[in-house]
């Protein structure tokens, strides 16, 4: 397997509720919900780094199309990583994210790695973590 990951999905309980998040709250560039003709196609994507989509589906549609069961959400299987430049980049982050309506988890601090992180949750109790990583070079 190469590795061309090019789109990470989440399923959601409410998408008008999810692009409001992610759109309005964090800012990120989104065309809106689109697939509405279709049975179980409404989905939003937004773009994030490298050529890379986040994109918010229905749990109920993915469950669908996987033919696997919707059970109980569990933050614990997965995190999704974004790293930025500095310290500061990371409260603010967290900041953005707690002002559109995200948990926060763990407030940013230092790591056992030399690093500096916190973590929140979306509304769909997604967990992301907001870390700085000095082995990092992060450009814009």
């Amino acid at each position: 397997m190469k590795p061309r990951i090019t789109v990470i999905t989440l399923g959601v309980d409410d998408l008008e509720r999810s692009l409001a998040f992610y759109r309005d709250g964090l800012g990120l560039p989104t065309q809106g919900i689109i697939g509405r003709e279709f049975e179980h196609g409404a989905v939003a994507f937004f773009d994030l780094s490298a050529g890379i989509k986040l994109a918010v589906w229905p749990r109920t549609s993915l469950a669908r199309d996987t033919g696997i069961a919707i059970g109980q959400p569990n933050a614990t299987e997965f995190t999704i990583g974004h790293n930025v430049a500095s310290k500061q980049e990371v409260d603010a982050v967290m900041e953005q994210a707690r002002l559109a309506g995200a948990v926060i988890v763990k407030p940013a601090r230092p790591t056992f790695w030399g690093g500096y992180a916190g973590y929140f949750q979306d509304p769909d109790q997604h967990l992301w973590e907001v870390v700085w990583n000095p082995q990092f070079d992060i450009r814009e």
